[in-house]
């Protein structure tokens, strides 16, 4: 589980949660909260207004958009791919 060494994390016995307000989600992964508003006004993160002022953003999204970047052996096994799947 991903965002889970978090400020957010639940309490014994609670369930992970689903959707952080911005300022969860910006704490969480380490960027600001005008860059997830600029993301969502992008369509690169979806959100949902919960009432007049409440933006939430689900945890499957967020981890979608910050996804890891390959490095060493794991960028090494890419290059191989991409170079055993070229047409000529």
């Amino acid at each position: 589980e991903t965002a889970m060494s978090l400020p957010i994390s639940p309490t014994w016995g609670q369930p992970i949660p689903e959707w952080l307000s911005l300022q969860q989600a910006a704490a969480v992964y380490g960027v600001s909260v005008d860059t997830l508003r600029r993301r969502i006004a992008s369509g690169k993160l979806r959100a949902s207004r919960f009432g007049v002022t409440l933006i939430r953003v689900r945890v499957e999204d967020l981890d979608r958009l910050f996804r890891p970047i390959p490095t060493g052996d794991d960028l090494t096994d890419l290059r191989a791919r991409a170079r055993n799947q070229r047409p000529w």
